[in-house]
């Protein structure tokens, strides 16, 4: 089995009821992104949380609550925390240098926002040749508008979890992942 990390993306407060940019079914999905965690650290898997800060943006803005790691899937001991500017947590970040040190060849995704930063780095991930697997129901989005027209939460997790298992990995669910 190739060394696997879990990336755990963006599941900060700011996503939550109360934060500023809530996402519809986040605390189911940050339940199962802990038991996808707790199963990766029983194992001995590298599980990677990584945070992203939006200097004079609007959101996740440096030093606000809302940028914090929600309890609900805080880091454990040593685990790495990468902080992020851009949706691909790869971008101008330590990241894959973090998972070549470390001989991981594929990598498991989980959190927020399914069509931007889960996208985004489950892409990236595949660009620089790491295996991927999205476990799509530890993956949180929410209703999103263009031009007038507005797409349901469950609609946006359908097609972006469609267009990533149709050419840039699998995607499972947490049971699946698990049961494996």
């Amino acid at each position: 089995m190739p060394k696997r990390a879990i990336l755990v993306v963006d599941l900060q407060n700011e996503y939550w009821p109360g934060g500023n940019y809530p996402l519809q079914g986040i605390e189911a999905a940050a339940a199962n992104a802990a038991r996808v965690m707790d199963h990766a650290r029983a194992k001995g898997d590298l599980v990677v949380n990584i945070r992203h800060e939006m200097p004079g943006g609007p959101i996740f803005v440096p030093g606000s609550p809302g940028v914090d790691i929600n309890p609900a899937v805080a880091p454990q001991g040593d685990e790495p925390v990468i902080t992020k500017n851009f949706p691909n947590s790869f971008r101008d970040t330590e990241l894959k240098d973090l998972l070549d040190r470390n001989g991981v060849e594929e990598v498991v995704v989980v959190g927020a926002m399914s069509h931007m930063c889960i996208d985004a780095t489950t892409r990236g991930a595949n660009d620089l040749g790491y295996r991927t697997i999205t476990v799509h129901d530890a993956c949180a989005t929410r209703d999103v508008e263009f031009q007038g027209a507005t797409t349901t939460a469950p609609q946006v997790q359908a097609a972006f979890m469609h267009a990533l298992a149709f050419l840039y990995g699998e995607v499972v669910s947490t049971d699946e992942l698990l049961g494996r």
